[in-house]
């Protein structure tokens, strides 16, 4: 079962550190959304390869661990171990679920992030590469978004096959 609030504790632990246990990249979004989903009970698949499930093991790991455009592909199509069910609006979100972004709207996705709380009707994210604490979720603010940003939500199934 997926804990979604020990995610999030992780997700605030972590937000602006690297956590010494796993592998540290200069672009660490997904390899950062990766730790917290795993800290929520995310069962790791697929392992040794790369290109598919999603693990870290032995010093390696599949590219949906540390690659955006990757977990973006992983969360729409997986339905063995860590899943998820696409959703139309950011506020069918909860704590614990991810969020992929596009910024130039050209179809690789860049960046993910993952819900720490929702203030209001407004939910906002933790991430790395560019550290951010209860960022609101649509980076308006960022040097990277342009008014081609494009996003995929992720509702993570609270049940693992």
């Amino acid at each position: 079962m997926y804990n979604r609030e020990a995610a999030v504790r992780y997700a605030d632990e972590w937000w602006n550190a690297r956590n010494p246990a796993f592998p540290s990249f200069d672009v660490d979004c997904t390899n950062f959304i990766s730790q917290c989903l795993l800290a929520g009970g995310a069962p790791m698949h697929g392992y040794p390869g790369r290109e598919r499930g999603w693990w870290l093991q032995n010093g390696n790991w599949s590219f949906s661990w540390s690659v955006a455009h990757s977990m973006r592909w992983y969360l729409g199509s997986s339905t063995k171990g860590l899943t998820a069910k696409r959703v139309d609006s950011v506020y069918d979100l909860d704590i614990g679920d991810v969020i992929c972004y596009d910024f130039q709207g050209d179809g690789r996705f860049d960046h993910t992030t993952i819900v720490t709380s929702i203030d209001g009707p407004i939910p906002l994210v933790n991430a790395h590469t560019y550290d951010a604490y209860r960022r609101t979720w649509d980076y308006k603010d960022s040097y990277a978004y342009s008014p081609n940003a494009k996003y995929i939500f992720f509702k993570i199934n609270d049940q693992f096959s």
